[in-house]
């Protein structure tokens, strides 16, 4: 027997709670609470209210997520941009 599919929607963070979870509306207008994905953790992709994000969930519960994918927002740099100076 085959796994569900997940399903995945597009939306953006409109709230930041606690515990490493967001608020997300969806494009249909539905609001979700998501977490990041493992890998999102491991690289210390940073998420912020308004960057637009791709969300997985699954068809037994439609009210949680996880987030899988933060698009590149424009007029944004590169992340490393830290000065070389003494570390502490």
């Amino acid at each position: 027997m085959a796994k569900e599919e997940l399903i995945t929607m597009e939306g953006a963070i409109d709230e930041i709670l606690p515990d490493g979870r967001f608020g997300v509306t969806l494009d249909n207008e539905h609001r979700i609470i998501c977490y990041t994905a493992g890998k999102m953790r491991r690289y210390r992709i940073r998420s912020v209210v308004g960057d637009r994000v791709h969300v997985e969930m699954t068809p037994y519960d439609l009210s949680k997520g996880r987030i899988v994918f933060r698009e590149r927002t424009p007029g944004q740099g590169p992340a490393g941009a830290r000065s070389r100076g003494s570390r502490r």
